[in-house]
């Protein structure tokens, strides 16, 4: 199991778009449930925050091991995920990875998960 909290700089001047990223994985949430049955993705939350002026999405996940790619999906929501992606985050920052330092899952939704 894989379980991650990751932070993305937003490009400048993006703020609306990211709403709308992110109002489109709300309303369309059964069709982006679908799609993370075959990236065995058990969670995975996006939180927003804004340092100085600068906007960050965070990614938190839990996944099982040997999930499909996002990347590679023939979903329209993941298509349209990855679009929004390319125009918002900006790849010239280094994603900063934060490292779990305790896990509190019981082992019966754990046992779930795998």
């Amino acid at each position: 199991m894989n379980i991650e909290l990751t932070r993305f700089r937003v490009f400048p001047g993006k703020t609306e778009k990211v709403n709308e990223w992110m109002d489109l994985l709300n309303s369309n949430m059964p069709a982006v449930l679908e799609t993370l049955e075959q990236e065995k993705m058990y969670v995975e939350t996006i939180f927003s925050e804004s340092i100085d002026g600068v906007e960050y999405l965070y990614w938190y996940s839990i996944q099982g091991e040997n999930g499909a790619m996002v990347q590679g999906s023939n979903h329209e929501i993941d298509k349209a995920h990855m679009e929004f992606w390319k125009e918002c985050i900006d790849p010239e920052f280094v994603p900063q990875e934060l490292m779990p330092r305790v896990n509190m899952i019981p082992e019966h939704i754990q046992a779930l998960m795998k």
